[in-house]
Formats: C-alpha cells, sequence, structure tokens
C-alpha cells in the first residue's frame, strides 16, 4: 500500500512563516505499509500523513468559505460559484467530502491497529500519537455528520474492510454522535492541553478535542437535527431503520451546555483567552489606527493568538480569499465582496440592528453624506460615502471596505499597485466604487471589468492581513493560523445553550464578553428601553452575534442550516450597490444582482453521497432528494 505521496502530503500543523522558522516536513514515500510502522520517526511521518486528509479550512474552494450569503464574488467560473446554483447531486455533488474522509478515517485506524509494533517508540510519545489518530477519527466523523448527517459508522481496524467490501448501511443519527463523541473522549486523555513549540502548533490538543465535541452537541441539539419529522419523517434505511431521531429532545440542549461549559474551562485552564491585543505589527502597518478596529482585524491574523484552539496552518493559495480579496492591483483581485444582507447583519454603534435601533431606523440608509472630522476612524474626512456607513460597530470597520472607507494594506516598493493612487496614504487606500475609481469596476462604461471587481460596491477585509504588499508580480500572501476554532465560537455556542436552556443570565454574560471585545456596549445597555430580553428576543441576539462575529469564518453556511433556516436566505438574489454608477448619486442605490442563487428545501440541508458510492453498496441510501 503506498501510504502517500511526497508531494501531496500537506502537514496542517506543520508550515514555515515568515515570522518564524516553523518546521516543513515533507516524509518520503513508503512504498509499503509495513515501512511505516519500522522505527519512531516512520510512526511519527505516517501520524503527520492522518491528517493531510483534513478539507484546506482557508482554501477558497472549500464548501463553506465563499457559499453562504454572506458575500458575493464575479468569480462564476469557479467551483465554490457554481454550489451556490444549488445544483448539486449525487452524480454531480459539485464539492464532496465523502470519499476524503472516510479514506482519512482508514488511514487513522491503520495506524492504531500498528502503532504498538513501533520498536523503541516510547509509552509517552505512543500513547500521544495513539490520541491524535482516536481525535481525528472523532473529528472526522464529526466533519461528515455536518455534511451529511447519518452516515456509516468506522468503529475500528475491522471496520476498514466495509468500505465498500461488507457495505455497511448507515447508523442512526444519534448513534453517530454518541461514537465522534466517545473517540474525543477517549483522545482527551493522553493529548496535553497545549504544544508548547512551534513544530507542534495545529496537532491535536485535549482542548481542541473538548471543542469539538461541544460543536457536534451543539449541532446535535439544534432544530435540523433535534426532532425535524417536517424533512426526515421518512428517512430510513433499506431495512427500514430510522435515520433521524423525530421527536425533540430538550436534554440535548442540557448536553451541549455541559459540553460548552467544559471546553471553556479547559481552554481558560490552558491559557486562552480572547484576543486583546491592540498593536500587533503596528510598526509595519500603522493602520487601522483605532485600537478596537486593529484589535479586531487582527484577531484571525496574529500569529500567537491564544484565542485559537483549533488551527488550520496550511499555506492559503495564490487564489486563495487574500488574493481574491484586495483592492484592484496588478495581482490583487478585488472580488470578495459583502452582501447587503451581510452589511445589514453589523451593528450600529449602540449594538443594535440598523433597523430597530431608534436612533438610525427612520435613516434614509443611501443619503448621501460628506465625512467629517468627527468619524476620521469610520472613514477619510471630506470623502463622500452614504449614511448607512456611518456610527457602525468597530467589526464594521475592521472588517468591511465601503465608499469613502479605508483599506489597510501596502504596497510592493518601487512597483507599488496603489503608490501612484492619489487614494493611498503609506499604509491604506481610500476606498472610491464608483466607476473610475481605485476599487470601481472599471476606468470608464467602456471598460468594465466581467471579473475582478466588487459586484456589491464593498470590499471584504476579514483575515486581509495589512501588511500585505500587493505589487507586480505573483506575490503568495502572509500566512497565518486560520483559526477552525477559536474562544468566542465556545462563548456563543454556550450562550446559545443557556438560552435554550432558559439560562438568561448566563447567556448575556457570555455575550457580553464577545460584545465587549467587539467595543459595543452589553445586551442589557443596548437593549434598554428597546425591547424585554426574553428568551426569544435572546436567541434572536445570540444568532445575529454569531452570524456577525464569525462573518467569512466558514460557520454562518453551517449555522443557518442547523438553524433550519437556509432556505430564507440562500435561496434569494443578492443584493448590493450600482457599481455600474458613474456618480455616486446613481453609485447609492440598491439594486438585485445578476448572480444565481437556488436553494431546495429540505434537499440541500445536506449534503449528495456520491453516485458511486451507491452502486457499490446496495445497502447505502441517500440522502431525502436527491
Amino acid at each position: 500500500m503506498k501510504v502517500l505521496k511526497k508531494t501531496a502530503l500537506l502537514l496542517i500543523a506543520l508550515i514555515t512563516y515568515t515570522s518564524c522558522n516553523y518546521l516543513d516536513i515533507v516524509p518520503d514515500e513508503m512504498d509499503r505499509e509495513e515501512n511505516a510502522f519500522e522505527d519512531p520517526n516512520a510512526a511519527l511521518r505516517y501520524i503527520y500523513s492522518c491528517y493531510s486528509y483534513l478539507p484546506q479550512e482557508n482554501q477558497s474552494g472549500a464548501i463553506d468559505m465563499l457559499t453562504s450569503d454572506e458575500i458575493v464574488t464575479p468569480f462564476e467560473n469557479e467551483v465554490f460559484a457554481i454550489f451556490l446554483w444549488g445544483n448539486y447531486t449525487s452524480t454531480s455533488p459539485v464539492i464532496s467530502y465523502w470519499n476524503t474522509l472516510y479514506s482519512g478515517l482508514r488511514q487513522c485506524h491503520i495506524f492504531l491497529k500498528n502503532v504498538d509494533k513501533v520498536p523503541g517508540l516510547s509509552t509517552q510519545l505512543r500513547n500521544d500519537y495513539a490520541a491524535q489518530a482516536k481525535f481525528l477519527i472523532g473529528y472526522y466523523h464529526y466533519l461528515l455528520i455536518r455534511c451529511y448527517g447519518p452516515i456509516i459508522l468506522i468503529k475500528g481496524d475491522e471496520s476498514i474492510s466495509t468500505l465498500p467490501e461488507n457495505y455497511a448501511a448507515r447508523s442512526p443519527l444519534d448513534e453517530c454522535i454518541e461514537y465522534a463523541c466517545q473517540m474525543l473522549d477517549e483522545a482527551v486523555t493522553d493529548l496535553p492541553t497545549v504544544r508548547p513549540t512551534i513544530y507542534e502548533y495545529g496537532l491535536a490538543t485535549s482542548v481542541a478535542a473538548k471543542a469539538v465535541k461541544a460543536k457536534m452537541l451543539l449541532y446535535a441539539a439544534s432544530p435540523l437535527f433535534n426532532g425535524n419529522t417536517e424533512f426526515y419523517a421518512n428517512f430510513k434505511n433499506k431495512d427500514n431503520r430510522v435515520l433521524m431521531p423525530l421527536e425533540y429532545d430538550f436534554k440535548k440542549w442540557d448536553n451541549a451546555k455541559t459540553a460548552m461549559e467544559e471546553a471553556i474551562i479547559a481552554a481558560k485552564d490552558a491559557g486562552h483567552d480572547l484576543y486583546m491585543t491592540d498593536n500587533y505589527n503596528s510598526n509595519l502597518n500603522p493602520y487601522p489606527e483605532d485600537p478596537i478596529q486593529h484589535r479586531l482585524r487582527y484577531t484571525m491574523l496574529d500569529r500567537g493568538n491564544k484565542e485559537i484552539l483549533l488551527a488550520e496552518t496550511r499555506p492559503e493559495g495564490l487564489y486563495d480569499l487574500q488574493n481574491k480579496t484586495m483592492p484592484n492591483g496588478y495581482y490583487a483581485w478585488n472580488g470578495i465582496a459583502p452582501t447587503w444582507t451581510m452589511l445589514n447583519r453589523f451593528y450600529t454603534k449602540n449594538g443594535l440592528p440598523y433597523d430597530e435601533d431608534p436612533s438610525f431606523k427612520d435613516n434614509n440608509k443611501l443619503e448621501i453624506v460628506t465625512v467629517d472630522a468627527s468619524r476620521s476612524v469610520q472613514a477619510k474626512p471630506g470623502q463622500r460615502t452614504i449614511l448607512f456607513n456611518l456610527d457602525r460597530e468597530p467589526r464594521y470597520y475592521a472588517w468591511v471596505a465601503f465608499q469613502g472607507g479605508y483599506y489597510e494594506l501596502m504596497s510592493a516598493t518601487n512597483n507599488g499597485s496603489y503608490t501612484p493612487d492619489k487614494g493611498y496614504e503609506n499604509g491604506r487606500l481610500i476606498c472610491d466604487f464608483v466607476v473610475g475609481g481605485n476599487c470601481s469596476r472599471g476606468e470608464s462604461m467602456q471598460s468594465l471589468r466581467a471579473n475582478n471587481y466588487s459586484p456589491s460596491g464593498y470590499l471584504s477585509k476579514k483575515g486581509i492581513d495589512p501588511t500585505n504588499a500587493v505589487g507586480g508580480s505573483r506575490t503568495y500572501p502572509n500566512s497565518y493560523p486560520w483559526p477552525v476554532i477559536r474562544l468566542a465560537d465556545l462563548y456563543l455556542g454556550y450562550a446559545e445553550a443557556c438560552v435554550e436552556t432558559n439560562d438568561l443570565d448566563n447567556a448575556k454574560i457570555y455575550l457580553n464578553k464577545v460584545r465587549t471585545r467587539a467595543g459595543i456596549p452589553t445586551v442589557e445597555d443596548s437593549w434598554k428601553n428597546v425591547a424585554t430580553l426574553d428568551q426569544n428576543k435572546l436567541r434572536q441576539i445570540v444568532r445575529q452575534e454569531r452570524l456577525i462575529e464569525f462573518f467569512l469564518e466558514k460557520q454562518n453556511f453551517w449555522d443557518l442550516r442547523r438553524w433550519k433556516i437556509a432556505e430564507e436566505y440562500y435561496g434569494t438574489k443578492v443584493k448590493g450597490l450600482n457599481v455600474n454608477a458613474t456618480t455616486i448619486e446613481n453609485f447609492a442605490q440598491v439594486v438585485t444582482l445578476d448572480f444565481e442563487r437556488n436553494f431546495q428545501s429540505p434537499m440541500n440541508y445536506l449534503m449528495p453521497i456520491p453516485i458511486d458510492e451507491l452502486n457499490k453498496n446496495e445497502n447505502l441510501v441517500n440522502n431525502p432528494g436527491y
């Protein structure tokens, strides 16, 4: 058996960053399985290979990065854009993780079967490696469940042969979740709480295992999976075994709450905390100059960030998020644009939804105003913008670029994309999306681009390093550990479980931890004299807080599904401002954008199992609708 190819293995844990001398190991090819366990170094290479089946979280072609309703992009020829059309089927799944994740499971079980045979391997390392494999088994099951719901369980080395040779059927969802949690629990026993060296950054820890378990149980409690008779009353195996739990179980919210609390305690004990640094890399680019905006901008980017509990450390590609997003340059493509829906989710400066804030709800959002000096941390004084862009919460300014606002980044020395631009200020660009402007669709109506432009009249700044230097040659953007799970995720997950168990006081405490870091008032101060903070209202607030906090962090794609409200957002046309306008007056119009969006409910809530797998396994049933 060929375990891995030298050129194929990308270690999730080990990467070279520009700021640190990270170890970059690519194992030699091993032609025979037994060679993988002949000595400790071979075993190390093999356990690293078990990580290589994980979907790369920072790739724009991932199933969940650019496929929610958060952004719109002109790159319609790319796979992720096709996914948004909603036409994925069993014969053409567009993006599928089924085969890859099951291959990863087989690799992990082979390792567990053989690790005790490795000569010269210390007991400590043997236990650590085995725990990492168990973590990955639990994590791979979690990823499969999130995509496909009930799955075929792979429980041991005897199960390796069940796909497809022994034709295993799918197991009921609750059994799948129980087994995933069991493996994560077993992994916790022998995993360290932290990895002490940079060379181990990104490997499994006990904190990460507890965090994944907590998220798994949150899914189990959510409306999509907890007593959803509307969608899954007739979802059965060929032997008539029911695959989805059809009775709502309140206790699942208690289980999620307990798991979230345990994960939070473990994270805090291990030294994790919300990211609060407000001067990181200020010597390289002083912007954003506002300390709260600066902190929020670098929450994803700081390589020493203690908020991250589980990280993706493989480097971003040339055609992934950062280069796709940054304003027009020689090799920056200006194309990741927040939708009007997403922009309206961000709060006002008062910590309230724009349309519910008494100070804002009667505003003409599209009124053209001139930015004054008192708003210099929001936009460039003297620039014209729309009223909607002013007096918003700090996350809006940290993560969104708009007409008259700032985009923080560098130009390359002597060949900078922005140096000659009158809107560039040696560390930030003053954005102009009107045709002819530095972030516009073209220099004139006769030169409108079919791609490499913002369809909505906005650009994302989330995950974009302000120290990136855009120049005249292809350059890979600065790498950073992509946060797969960070502490704020657990705080808001715990708050959500508290709401559903009617523990409203604790829900508000953990909501406020995230809101305070975001620079907005507490939920009590914001909603005082506006609305009563009962269970229904706090449920709405927690959900909106998640949609804001995890903008472009691959959470919204799943959250809207597990809340069973995806069809409200994914099956509608997206909107933005009029980027074909040559004047700001015409630009300041909300228009429907001609990008296909379809979502077939209930079918598209789960992904299709590939037809090849169904053809190989006569006991395997597909998800409803496929």
